[in-house]
């Protein structure tokens, strides 16, 4: 058997097939997007998943069994989003300079995130489980699956919502942004990273540093803003 032959024998038997899969979707994807010329629309994160969803669907395995070997992946999460603080670190002399203006902007956008998510939910008729689940669309997706389930939403709902709305922030997000006349590095990085999260953080540094400080930072205030006032809307509205 040639060397080729051999390693994929290898990978087919252990768990790190899942991890070599995942790895090469993303490399495709990034290829992709290169060959797009970066176009938005070309988002790597969007298709990297949509290939390894084929690639499952069309091999029949179940999602439970390729997370067994892929879950190094998840685990990186964790230490990725630590790393922000770096890029924050070096832009804490422009945040100092206006903490009351961040927090009134991502105060705000939270809150006008979490409505419209109520809004939807009510208007298609869902019910409290829809409204719950699609409340927390605009944070981070462990806290939104946590605040989701807490309020007695889908918490698998919500990771799909959140991705969804991720995307679409990152692939849209900066092209509204320029139609409306939005040119500050730091107005851009906040608006990104409070309506997309980790997403759209990760597309605002790779434009430029400062937006992605400011989106980074703005990702982290919405988890926490969304985590302390949604469950206190929902009782209020429950009320």
């Amino acid at each position: 058997m040639n060397p080729l032959g051999e390693l994929w024998v290898y990978l087919s038997r252990e768990p790190l097939a899942a991890l070599t899969a995942t790895l090469c979707a993303w490399w495709v994807a990034l290829r992709v997007q290169r060959w797009c010329g970066g176009h938005p629309l070309a988002n790597p994160v969007l298709l990297a998943v949509a290939l390894l969803a084929g690639a499952l669907l069309l091999a029949g395995i179940a999602y439970r069994d390729y997370f067994a070997g892929a879950q190094f992946v998840h685990f990186l999460l964790g230490p990725a989003t630590v790393a922000l603080a770096v890029p924050l670190a070096r832009q804490w002399a422009a945040v100092r300079a206006r903490p009351l203006a961040i927090l009134a902007a991502v105060g705000t956008g939270s809150l006008a995130a979490i409505l419209s998510g109520l809004a939807l939910g009510w208007g298609f008729g869902g019910g409290a489980g829809l409204m719950a689940s699609l409340a927390p669309r605009a944070t981070t997706a462990p806290v939104a699956m946590g605040v989701s389930e807490a309020l007695g939403g889908l918490p698998s709902l919500t990771a799909v919502i959140v991705i969804c709305c991720g995307v679409v922030g990152a692939a849209l997000g900066p092209l509204l942004l320029t139609l409306l006349g939005v040119r500050d590095m730091r107005a851009r990085g906040l608006a990104l990273g409070t309506a997309s999260h980790g997403i759209g953080t990760a597309r605002a540094l790779s434009v430029d540093a400062e937006a992605g400080a400011f989106s980074a930072l703005a990702m982290g205030l919405n988890a926490l803003g969304t985590a302390l006032l949604l469950p206190l809307l929902w009782r209020w509205l429950a009320g």
